[in-house]
């Protein structure tokens, strides 16, 4: 769905289907799910638990093959795309401190060069976080460890930013603060990202077009740009505004027939 017309495509999924075998037979995840994602932009995906979200992005990741349809990236160097994930637990390291654990991705990938690392200080510097640096995960709280898992995911450079529930196992509070936060970074960082996510309201205060899935065999029902900017809506101001309860309103009436359809 285009956001801009200055932004340039990055990702398509064209008619994409998945299915997998069990004792059972064939289950069908996945029925020809086809969706553009621009440069720079931020999408979210929605739906019934368990309706597929989460292999989308395992598909997106190259970590599952399609049995139909393609999965395109476009790139200027014709180079394949570098991929972050970010998953709900932030699989931070207690035996390595901050800095250590940020660096992992560096050092498994043998890329812990002058420039790599001085992206790092640069990131813990920007972010507010080098007082942490020396500091062992166990020593924070939930939020800063996120807050740490997306350094240490930027850290490699990626292209594309997979976000797959991040925020789930956060209290309310730290959950609204996490989200801005990311959302601010990965926007200040002008990266490309995907989030899953059951949270309605975090798709809509984060994403620039929400894509609204059908239980399983999932397809998209629905795609929804996000447009506060467009109406002078100012990013502090979405949660209170009319626009967002009218976004909220659509997207919850379209999961509830979801879920009451046999």
């Amino acid at each position: 769905m285009s956001q801009s017309h200055n932004r340039k495509p990055f990702l398509r999924l064209d008619h994409v289907n998945f299915s997998y075998y069990s004792n059972l037979g064939e289950v069908n995840v996945l029925n020809d799910i086809s969706l553009s994602i621009e440069k720079g932009a931020f999408a979210a995906l929605v739906g019934p638990s368990g309706c597929g979200k989460s292999t989308i992005l395992s598909l997106i990741a190259d970590l599952l093959k399609p049995v139909g349809g393609y999965i395109t990236f476009y790139s200027e160097d014709f180079n394949a795309p570098r991929i972050g994930y970010m998953l709900q637990h932030d699989h931070l390291l207690e035996w390595r401190n901050v800095y250590q654990n940020i660096t992992l991705g560096l050092e498994i990938q043998n890329r812990k060069t002058r420039e790599d690392l001085a992206l790092v200080d640069s990131l813990l510097e920007k972010y507010h976080l080098s007082h942490v640096r020396n500091q062992k995960p166990s020593a924070l709280s939930g939020g800063m460890r996120q807050r740490i898992a997306l350094i240490r995911t930027l850290a490699i450079r990626p292209d594309l930013l997979l976000l797959d529930e991040p925020f789930s196992a956060l209290d309310y509070q730290t959950r609204l603060n996490v989200s801005k936060d990311v959302h601010d970074i990965i926007k200040s960082e002008q990266k490309t990202a995907i989030l899953v996510t059951h949270d309605i309201s975090e798709a809509i205060s984060m994403a620039d077009v929400v894509y609204v899935l059908t239980k399983s065999p999932c397809t998209i029902k629905d795609v929804i740009p996000i447009e506060f900017e467009a109406n002078g809506i100012r990013r502090e101001d979405i949660r209170k505004s009319s626009l967002f309860q009218d976004y909220f309103d659509k997207i919850w009436r379209e999961m509830q027939d979801e879920n009451t359809e046999k």
